[in-house]
């Protein structure tokens, strides 16, 4: 299995009133986490539009255990869980990296989509981020 750690420190917009990170900027954070993994493993995502291919978010889920609040660095841990042909599903935990207290859990469904037609359709992944990612 692939898996990736990415640390980062809540910035002071990503809060709420109460000094809360939002729970919106999760997404954020696991985004982050998915795109430096892709990256450590030759897999620019940038590169990998320019080549007229996308990574659609299909699917979204969190699960939140305690609160991050302003200025505290975080670590974000993303893994593949499983590569197919036209999609791909990473796994998300986030923990305080002072004590190792996990904050929240996810997990997305990316497909793959064909960014060359003005109807963005599904399409098999290049073989080379199938690859990358460790099918």
């Amino acid at each position: 299995m692939i898996e990736h750690e990415h640390r980062l420190r809540v910035r002071y917009g990503e809060t709420d009133q109460m000094g809360v990170v939002y729970h919106a900027n999760y997404l954020a954070y696991m985004e982050e986490g998915r795109t430096r993994l892709m990256h450590s493993r030759g897999c620019s995502y940038a590169e990998l539009e320019r080549s007229g291919y996308g990574l659609a978010v299909r699917r979204a889920a969190m699960r939140f255990r305690a609160p991050a609040l302003y200025d505290e660095e975080l670590l974000v841990h993303t893994r593949v869980d499983r590569v197919r042909g036209a999609s791909v599903n990473f796994v998300y935990r986030i923990t305080r990296a002072t004590d190792g207290t996990l904050l929240c859990e996810g997990e997305t469904e990316l497909a793959c989509i064909d960014l060359r037609t003005t109807e963005r359709k599904p399409c098999m992944m290049p073989e080379s981020v199938r690859r990358d990612l460790g099918e």
